[in-house]
């Protein structure tokens, strides 16, 4: 790294084309031309008066360490050679107004815990990585991840188990998720937040680990565990927006410059935050370069950018008439739309393997469909409107669910217009909303039995899959930050069952290549009861490339069957693999019938099966 900034790094910054603006701007350490080491320190801030650097190695003396713009990018740099790794600094800006304000660093790798507000010198370099086998599998060609297993264990770190740093999640929370057999972690937001109440999903720090479970080199060091036990980890990532807090991006140099100028726009009143300026090319490479950063730097899987709709719309959570429209007139945020295809090249070109994930919950077309083919380019789409129908039939009491047959069919109409995850995630479980089980109707007994079959019913559907922390044993209360989940729950015989029961579920998947090898075409997929809408029951086949067939069949209703009918359009027989009821495995003697044969399946009431089809 060179002592003071290239004059191509502040071309590509400037044209939004740089995916390494962390290596550039920030606080790095650099040899000097007389061989002496410094920290240089690189802020962007056009509209300023005048920048220094102010921290505990200068007794934070604004006149100590100024900085000299870099011609005409906007960008300060200055170097301090006083400074050492672990130091306090922040930038102090005049603004064009003359007021004098103090703000943390956008690039820093490590700050202060909440209440406090600076960042930290930090250097990420010299944590010694042991995942090279899964990394070299990660970027291999020869994955293809659509067509893979993934199941997806999302997480809170702060209250999986209350007081855990990332040293003991490395052990403990690995252990678990491997014992689960999960695929994969997800972990909910930890760039700096100010607030906890957030979780993460108001940012101030976006190169920053948060300093709540420990140092960057231990979030590293968990990463790696997984790694090295085989787990993928997917970060959730807060491109949309940023909090307004004083220390932050929000009028950063005194004026707009990470936000747009009208509030029309830079205004997100939902969640009273200000939305990135993607029409702004230094922006684009902040966030790309951020994005890229995750990857390299921590070697995460995959990022799944959050509220990916309030993004592509600039009406979203407005009221009407309270949005700046586009050039056209229109809604789109062509910024957006162009950001995201240009975040997608850059990780493609730059981070081989890696993927990601949007979380979208409207029709916008071809999210997952590649850039260069008209798409935004991610991997994988949340499955929004598969998630809210099947939870809304499943609150349901089971006599008004013939009525609603069709939320259970609807989703099948649109599974592969895009790479969809299926998310039983946190935002399910809070604000009122109940826990999954608590949504369950009818006896103690029957409200486990229909969350199981929720659970079948979600890894039988075309689709990657996700759950929330302490559904896996089925938590009553709604899940709660400043608590860790209710682990004494295990200790009752239903919920130690219902872990056991996500374990078997979670194998199942994995070593069922009907369950996930076409998840993409109807060639993976078939109906054999559709519209049985008066018994409330539904069955499909799922089938791997070798014409392996699986068939699943499900009942919403109390009522037993001694046997329901099925036909299939070819002689087979049928042996049951899995049941939400601990039952017998029997053999299934199929009739012959003219165009093929129909198996009498036995049913109890709100029981989900899985039978391996042996054609004939």
């Amino acid at each position: 790294m060179g002592a003071y900034l290239s004059e191509t790094e502040l071309y590509l910054f400037n044209e939004g084309k740089n995916a390494f603006a962390y290596k550039a701007l920030g606080c790095h350490r650099v040899a000097m031309e007389d061989g002496s080491q410094a920290y240089r320190f690189a802020v962007w801030a056009p509209n300023a008066l005048s920048v220094s650097v102010v921290g505990s190695f200068n007794n934070w003396d604004v006149n100590a360490d100024m900085m000299r713009p870099c011609s005409a990018t906007g960008v300060w740099q200055a170097h301090v050679r006083s400074a050492h790794v672990g130091d306090l600094y922040k930038y102090a800006i005049y603004t064009h107004d003359g007021e004098l304000i103090y703000k943390a660093d956008p690039y820093a790798f490590y700050s202060q815990l909440r209440p406090d507000t600076a960042s930290i010198i930090y250097e990420l370099e010299g944590y010694a990585w042991h995942d090279g086998a899964y990394m070299q599998r990660l970027t291999s060609n020869d994955i293809d991840r659509v067509n893979s297993p993934m199941s997806i264990y999302e997480v809170h770190l702060g209250s999986w188990r209350k007081g855990l740093g990332y040293s003991e999640l490395a052990r403990e929370l690995v252990d678990y998720v491997i014992d689960m057999g999960y695929t994969h972690i997800e972990l909910m937001p930890l760039s700096e937040y100010p607030l906890d109440d957030s979780w993460g999903y108001q940012a101030s720090g976006y190169y920053s680990a948060t300093s709540r479970y420990g140092e960057p080199k231990e979030l590293m060091a968990l990463i790696d565990a997984c790694h090295q036990a085989g787990i993928g980890v997917i970060l959730d990532w807060v491109c949309a927006h940023f909090t307004k807090d004083a220390h932050g991006l929000r009028r950063f140099d005194g004026a707009a410059l990470y936000e747009h100028a009208d509030p029309r726009r830079s205004e997100q009143p939902q969640w009273g935050t200000l939305q990135f300026n993607l029409e702004r090319t230094e922006v684009v490479s902040f966030l790309v370069s951020n994005a890229v950063f995750w990857f390299n730097e921590y070697h995460i899987d995959a990022l799944r950018a959050d509220a990916v709709s309030s993004m592509l719309y600039l009406d979203y959570g407005k009221d009407d008439g309270s949005f700046l429209p586009n050039p056209h007139g229109g809604r789109e945020n062509l910024g957006a739309i162009d950001f995201f295809r240009t975040l997608s090249i850059a990780i493609e070109r730059h981070c081989p393997g890696c993927m990601l994930i949007a979380e979208e919950s409207t029709a916008f077309p071809a999210v997952t469909s590649p850039a260069r083919d008209g798409g935004l380019g991610f991997s994988f789409k949340w499955n929004m409107g598969w998630m809210n129908d099947v939870l809304s039939y499943m609150k349901l009491d089971s006599y008004f669910r013939k009525f609603n047959h069709d939320k259970l069919t609807f989703p099948m109409c649109y599974a592969f217009s895009e790479h969809f995850i299926l998310p039983l995630s946190h935002d399910e479980v809070v604000h009122l909303k109940n826990s999954l089980i608590g949504r369950m109707k009818g006896t103690y007994d029957e409200m486990f039995l229909q969350l199981r079959e929720l659970y079948m019913l979600q890894y039988a559907m075309p689709g990657k899959k996700l759950l929330f922390m302490g559904g896996e044993f089925a938590q009553f209360s709604e899940w709660n930050f400043r608590t860790s989940l209710d682990w004494l729950l295990l200790e009752y015989d239903h919920h130690a069952a219902m872990r056991e029961f996500v374990k078997a579920l979670n194998r199942f998947y994995t070593s069922c290549p009907a369950l996930y090898a076409r998840d993409d075409s109807w060639q993976g997929f078939e109906w054999r009861v559709v519209d049985d809408a008066a018994h409330s029951i539904i069955a499909f086949c799922r089938r791997d490339d070798m014409g392996r067939e699986l068939l699943c069949i499900f009942n919403f209703t109390p009522v037993a069957h001694a046997g329901y009918p099925v036909h299939l359009p070819y002689p087979c027989t049928l042996r049951r693999v899995m049941s939400s009821i601990e039952q017998p495995q029997p053999q299934v003697i199929t009739e012959p019938e003219p165009e093929g044969c129909v198996a009498l399946l036995p049913l109890k009431g709100y029981e989900a099966a899985y039978y391996a089809v042996n054609i004939l």
